[in-house]
């Protein structure tokens, strides 16, 4: 295993990233016979075709989910993810044509590079062109580019945040998978025992982004309103969409260990899931307990990768040059 999100057989990962401009977008390929789920939790959304993945509505499939930076102007790298898998034709069939289903979510990064250059169509496509089975790539990539981590003395106190991935083998088959965009007000902590990862930076130190929002000591919004962290959690456990739904809503506690706080009133947190099937059923409500601690596992574990593979860029420092 190479304890990534791409250890889920057939899940495939590509990055367009734009150093330069400091933005970039990450595209995750399913493999046929893929469902899913969504969550979101953050008060300041950024989405696109999550209401096709509620239980209660018709289509089953799922092809890809693209996660961008650029905010909503970023959800048009989806347009690009649709047009590569529609070439692969691949996607819902309807009559002689296919319609690709690709759910998005966006993250807030215009403050950091050029805000006029934003992911589009052609870097979503770009992002789909490079998606491979290997290990994930980490850190400052895809729409982890421009993403920055503990806003609440200012975005120019913040560390930079970033893209990071992890799995787990649950035995007897199961294996579950994150890819997190932490791109968050909060500080990052270990999700273990608590210690403060990347926060505000106040001289040569660090403070809690928590403890700054309890004391008052934080900037008022909307001075810390460019945010979000976004995400997917994938098994090869064969699921219901119900069972995705609740994966997915679930591992939004994995963000809850490692971000503190999170879902703050300027984040957009969105969490998707994807169940690919090629295990088969899961055996009642043990299995399922399994798959949702392995989500939140994961989530929590990738999003201390994101910051400890982040390097500096656009002013902001990585925690390694700290």
């Amino acid at each position: 295993m190479n304890n990534s999100i791409t250890d889920i057989p057939g899940i495939a990962v590509g990055h367009w990233t734009n150093l330069e401009a400091i933005t970039g977008c990450t595209a995750i390929l399913c493999p046929t016979g893929s469902l899913g789920g969504v969550s979101v939790r953050g008060a300041s959304p950024g989405t696109r075709e999550t209401d096709v993945l509620s239980p209660s509505n018709r289509v089953d499939e799922i092809h890809a989910i693209m996660l961008s930076g650029g905010s909503a102007y970023g959800l048009a790298a989806a347009d690009g993810a649709m047009r590569y898998l529609e070439g692969q034709g691949i996607g819902v069939k309807v009559g002689s044509s296919v319609v690709p289903i690709v759910p998005s979510a966006i993250l807030f990064d215009l403050g950091i590079g050029e805000r006029e250059v934003r992911p589009d169509s052609e870097s979503g496509y770009h992002a789909c062109e490079f998606a491979s089975s290997d290990p994930v790539e980490q850190g400052t990539v895809g729409a982890g580019t421009g993403a920055t981590v503990g806003k609440t003395q200012g975005p120019q106190r913040s560390v930079k945040g970033g893209l990071g991935s992890a799995s787990i083998d649950l035995g007897e088959g199961l294996l579950v998978g994150a890819l997190v965009i932490v791109n968050a007000i909060g500080s990052v902590h270990d999700p273990g025992n608590g210690s403060l990862i990347a926060g505000p930076r106040i001289n040569k130190s660090m403070s809690s982004s928590i403890d700054d929002l309890i004391s008052g000591n934080s900037f008022k919004l909307p001075d810390i309103n460019g945010n979000t962290t976004i995400g997917v959690v994938a098994t090869n456990a064969k699921l219901t969409k119900a069972q995705a739904t609740m994966m997915a809503a679930s591992s939004h506690d994995g963000l809850a260990l490692a971000i503190r706080p999170s879902h703050l009133i300027g984040d957009g947190d969105t969490m998707f899931s994807i169940s690919t099937g090629e295990q088969g059923g899961i055996d009642g409500y043990g299995d399922m307990n399994r798959i949702i601690a392995g989500a939140i596992q994961t989530v929590s574990l990738a999003i201390v990768n994101a910051i400890n593979f982040a390097e500096t860029i656009g002013g902001i420092p990585s925690v390694k040059d700290l």
